[in-house]
């Protein structure tokens, strides 16, 4: 069992969605449902879409503190510019992730901390989301709007977004030979330049992924409230890290998962809702879900050290 754990590390979250989902379901018995299930899930879809924008990032041994106020940022154009001049508020979506992509060169190149202006660049996109929109207000474009209330057949369409976010990505970043590279510019950049790869290159790209899924994350976080406001996705930072290493991603080493950053991300949506349901208090929940985090990692450490000393 020790060294199943170790071994296979997207175990690990998918053991720990279960037994939170099994909780939820034993302490809710309604939220066994398809509407329930909706609930529990509702904003997992833009959160599993900023964790896949963070994975990218730290896929090439980087961190962004800037997602949040990006997503935010994203949010404000699509409840203002996309819904009113849909021409324009494309062109300043492909802009964002132009900009995000020109931020990992800019990075790689003069050799700068990526935690320091990632960290810069959350006020500049913070200012720009309070200038579009000083106020909360908006409205969701229609079309996505219907996209994201979308009611499937068999399973609601926070489940079917998550399923088709983690297979998507999971071809993308581990199946493709484009994917293989940029991951081993996290696990070995000095060899990929060797191999003739312009890191430079890489790193945009990379970057510029991050770029895509968070504009993503923020289109549909507004076509699930409707509306938007310029802190509207703040927690995301931290959320999406969460996600990440939660999902068995490592900070260094290229080491990440697509299916289990996916997965990591629908845990702490489910853990909102469990905390919820135990009628805890709004100000302790959010310790609780990084007591979780903590409870799931050091399992993962215990597992690991094991399975070493055994070998």
């Amino acid at each position: 069992m020790i060294r199943l754990f170790a071994t296979h590390r997207i175990l690990l979250p998918v053991v720990s969605l279960a037994v939170l989902l099994a909780a939820t379901f034993y302490m809710q018995p309604r939220a066994m449902s398809y509407f329930g299930v909706n609930l529990l899930f509702n904003l997992a879809v833009p959160i599993a879409l900023a964790t896949v924008a963070q994975m990218m990032i730290i896929m090439v041994n980087d961190i962004d503190l800037s997602l949040g106020a990006f997503v935010s940022l994203v949010a404000c154009v699509t409840a203002t510019f996309l819904h009113d001049t849909p021409v324009l508020g494309v062109a300043i979506l492909a802009g964002l992730i132009v900009a995000y992509a020109g931020i990992g060169a800019l990075i790689h190149r003069f050799d700068l901390p990526a935690i320091v202006v990632t960290l810069g660049m959350s006020f500049v996109w913070g200012g720009l989301a309070v200038m579009i929109l000083p106020s909360p207000g908006g409205a969701a474009p229609t079309w996505l709007r219907s996209l994201m209330t979308v009611k499937p057949p068999l399973l609601p369409m926070a489940v079917v977004a998550a399923i088709l976010i983690a297979g998507l990505t999971h071809l993308l970043i581990m199946r493709s030979g484009i994917g293989t590279v940029l991951r081993g510019v996290g696990g070995n950049a000095t060899s990929v330049v060797r191999a003739g790869w312009p890191v430079l290159r890489l790193k945009a790209g990379a970057y510029g992924l991050a770029g895509f899924f968070g504009v993503l994350s923020g289109m549909a976080l507004v076509g699930l409230t409707t509306a938007a406001d310029a802190n509207i996705a703040l927690r995301y930072t931290l959320l999406s890290i969460a996600g990440v290493i939660l999902g068995g991603g490592e900070f260094v080493g290229g080491r990440v998962s697509a299916v289990g950053a996916v997965i990591g991300a629908l845990t702490l949506a489910l853990a909102a809702s469990f905390l919820s349901f135990m009628r805890l208090s709004p100000d302790w929940q959010i310790g609780a879900q990084g007591a979780i985090l903590i409870l799931v990692l050091t399992a993962r450490l215990i597992f690991t050290r094991r399975d070493k000393e055994q070998s």
